[in-house]
């Protein structure tokens, strides 16, 4: 991909996906290029330069792939918050709101030690839901957020002020207008 100077350059746009009146945003066409790879995650990490981050928390599915590149770029561990019934072992959950109907998140109840400074990572900050469900969670086994870092920001939906509400610091790449 020729000519890319920005991550939302990767970025491509589908229409009617997985709705009709949806414009969504592929964050594929941005891991599959190694140089727009490379550009989301140290731009992921730049704001947290010179902070003590003991693990990053990366939200199913794509914040895993972000996530393992960041705590791989900053030699700490990785935690996945998975969907409920996805992790093994002895777990705590929090439910949350979907645009039609409600969701669960898990994270393994020893993932997170009190104290630890954590970094929430995802591709794509829309409604905050999902997100603000994975801070609880770590918060709840005594973790504390120092930032959470986002490749797209969809503002019309609110997920950015959700967040700042929690009293989070909220990182995101590029911004997409409307749905």
């Amino acid at each position: 991909m020729p000519n890319q100077t920005s991550v939302k350059d990767y970025i491509r746009t589908i229409v009617d996906f997985p709705h009709e009146g949806i414009l969504f945003r592929d964050v594929t066409t941005l891991f599959a290029d190694p140089r727009g790879f490379r550009m989301a995650i140290d731009q992921m990490l730049h704001p947290y330069a010179g902070m003590r981050i003991d693990k990053v928390v990366g939200l199913e599915a794509r914040g895993f792939i972000l996530g393992g590149a960041i705590a791989h770029q900053l030699s700490v561990g990785f935690v996945p918050v998975r969907k409920k019934g996805k992790l093994p072992g002895t777990t705590i959950s929090e439910d949350y709101t979907l645009e039609y109907g409600e969701a669960v998140v898990e994270l393994h109840d020893d993932a997170i030690a009190a104290g630890e400074k954590v970094l929430v990572v995802d591709d794509l900050l829309a409604t905050g839901g999902t997100a603000a469900a994975g801070i609880k969670l770590v918060e709840r086994l005594g973790g504390e957020i120092v930032g959470c870092a986002f490749v797209i920001d969809l503002p019309d939906l609110g997920g950015r002020k959700k967040l700042e509400a929690l009293g989070m610091d909220v990182h995101c790449l590029c911004a997409f207008e409307g749905l």
